[in-house]
């Protein structure tokens, strides 16, 4: 298996299980994912809909079958699902309270080469706001596996935030997950603490062995939070750096500087997105350079910010 597609692989796979074992499960997509969903067209043939280039129109239908008793999986690219029919999920589902599974693919900038207008780095933060939708990010095919299992028996709408490509492992065997809930994949007893998401998790840990005593949490779940564990997290913590391949407002870093700043003031460093679009276009990881996200610029971050607060103790030698 193509590790650069483990992630959608294991998608792909736990939504063929899963629509075997149970037929109420519909998959609609808006004409995209077609060599992806090969095999689920071969399983489950009359549980599929392709509902062509109508998004806001796929999502009414998908409200309509969960109200019918169904439990559909709406797929498109994150820049069109959830943002072009965010009103559509508004209204439609959260509204209701219905058990839709929202898949955002290629979220963040991993459509490089295709610009602003194929780049998500905002779906997060519109998601926050709705009140209903949990939503749920993984770092590798093993938590992608575990979120799956979390979006199939939520009673309630689900968004499913993908990229389409990994950067690698974080977990040898399938996670414990549970709503809410962070993993540590590194632990550590120092002053620094990483609480990263999604395709953030690898180069956290990456970026982690220049403070080799620092944990490294990643954050599956991004609603809800466990608000107690995170408090607990800052406690122990003299900083904490978030990361996130999304914008700096809204998203994970500022759910964690909410819950600090009312339950456990500490340092926050947030690192992601600025408030801007991509410059130019290019290969991904010359994207991810472009904003700050590959393992170097965040070294050099995270030694910044370090430096500039007055826990002189947590300054890297």
């Amino acid at each position: 298996m193509d590790r650069w597609n483990d992630m959608r692989n294991a998608f792909a796979n736990a939504l063929i299980r899963a629509a075997r074992d149970d037929e109420r499960i519909v998959l609609l997509t808006g004409d995209h994912g077609y060599s992806l969903f090969d095999e689920f067209r071969r399983a489950c043939p009359a549980q599929y809909l392709n509902a062509g280039v109508a998004e806001q129109n796929m999502v009414g239908v998908a409200a309509g079958l969960a109200k019918g008793g169904l439990r559909p999986v709406v797929y498109g690219l994150s820049s069109f699902v959830p943002i072009r029919v965010l009103e559509q999920i508004k209204l439609d589902v959260c509204y209701e309270e219905l058990p839709v599974i929202f898949i955002g693919d290629g979220a963040g900038v991993v459509y490089s080469t295709l610009g602003s207008s194929h780049q998500s780095t905002e779906d997060v933060a519109v998601l926050r706001a709705l009140p209903h939708m949990s939503i749920l990010s993984p770092a590798d095919a093993a938590e992608m596996t575990a979120c799956m299992k979390l979006a199939l028996s939520a009673t309630g709408p689900v968004y499913l935030r993908m990229g389409k490509a990994d950067l690698g492992h974080v977990h040898q065997a399938v996670p414990e997950i549970q709503w809410g809930e962070l993993c540590r994949p590194r632990s550590g007893d120092g002053p620094l603490a990483w609480i990263a998401t999604g395709s953030m998790v690898k180069p956290s840990l990456e970026a982690a062995h220049r403070w080799p005593e620092s944990s490294v949490w990643s954050a599956p779940s991004l609603k809800p939070l466990h608000v107690d564990a995170i408090a607990e997290i800052c406690r122990q913590h003299q900083a904490i750096v978030v990361l996130e391949e999304h914008s700096i407002h809204g998203g994970l870093g500022s759910a964690i500087a909410e819950i600090a700043a009312e339950c456990a003031p500490t340092w926050i460093c947030r690192i992601g997105v600025a408030d801007r679009f991509s410059r130019y276009c290019g290969s991904y990881q010359y994207l991810l350079t472009e904003h700050g996200l590959n393992t170097e610029a965040i070294i050099h971050r995270v030694t910044a910010f370090l430096a500039r607060t007055s826990r002189s103790t947590l300054a890297a030698a």
